[in-house]
């Protein structure tokens, strides 16, 4: 290592280690059950990455802030997994206009328009995940974006401390390097190829394709996490909270996550349209 170069912080990836490794599994058996459980963990999410929002956006009442925009996603969500997709899709942008109307009603903050905009930012992927887990071979669909999430983010994080080198964004985020995003983006793509080389759904994507679901996934992950440094930059805050050791706030550990399930649903969409896409 150069002389005055920043030492690899292992007790920071000892944290991530430990905090993943009870997680995930907890993450994974969720979403392989799927149904009413899925559900409970995005309610509890929502409601968590709604509370992260409010204190980060509204310091001045971040719990009542929180409460609306909780509310307001929750009465999507809910309409999504009653089966009326499309209602739940209207719901939300409604949500969004009646909590800005109310947060400036009640002179809860000064930036009503946050309000609005935590609703669409927490909302859209939430529904666009329980939509994605919801459909034929949906389970499959969302351990492969779980994977390539996962992948991208812990492999750019390995592959950035070890090598280093040239910095990505150092305005927003000082940390991250272009040897960390070429390698959680190749970790990325082999991720989603073998997850659908194991599964095998009628309704999975080929290999190839998955590669390139992957890879563009892999993409929006990091692409999630730089507009986290860019909305933390401009809240004045370092991390969304410290509900998950050695990673922050769960907006935090989500960021890339909530980028991801909007491609990796797109895909999914289009696989509907496109026999030839959805084919094993």
């Amino acid at each position: 290592m150069k002389a005055g170069g920043k030492a690899f912080d292992w007790s920071n990836l000892r944290l991530r280690v430990v905090s993943t490794a009870v997680l995930a599994p907890a993450v994974v058996g969720v979403t392989w059950i799927g149904d009413g459980p899925f559900l409970i963990m995005m309610s509890a999410a929502v409601a968590l990455l709604a509370i992260e929002w409010g204190l980060m956006s509204a310091p001045a009442a971040p719990f009542r802030v929180a409460l609306i925009v909780s509310l307001a996603v929750l009465a999507a969500l809910f309409c999504t997994y009653l089966g009326d997709a499309p209602t739940g899709w209207i719901a939300l942008p409604i949500g969004a206009v009646l909590a800005f109307a109310l947060v400036r009603w009640r002179h809860l903050e000064e930036r009503s328009a946050d309000a609005a905009f935590g609703v669409v930012y927490i909302g859209v992927p939430c529904l666009a995940l329980l939509w994605l887990r919801q459909q034929p071979s949906g389970r499959d669909w969302t351990l492969m974006l779980l994977a390539v999430t996962w992948s991208a983010d812990i492999f750019a994080f390995l592959v950035g401390n070890l090598l280093k080198g040239p910095k990505l964004w150092p305005r927003f985020s000082p940390n991250k390097t272009w040897s960390g995003f070429f390698g959680g983006l190749i970790a990325a793509g082999l991720a989603g190829m073998i997850v659908t080389a194991l599964a095998r759904g009628e309704a999975d994507p080929t290999v190839g394709w998955a590669l390139v679901v992957g890879l563009v996934a892999g993409l929006a992950t990091m692409g999630g996490d730089l507009w986290e440094s860019v909305l933390k930059r401009r809240f004045g805050v370092k991390d969304s909270g410290q509900l998950i050791p050695g990673h922050g706030g769960l907006l935090d550990r989500v960021d890339g996550l909530m980028f991801a399930s909007l491609v990796v649903a797109c895909a999914r969409l289009i696989a509907q349209f496109n026999a030839g896409f959805g084919a094993a």
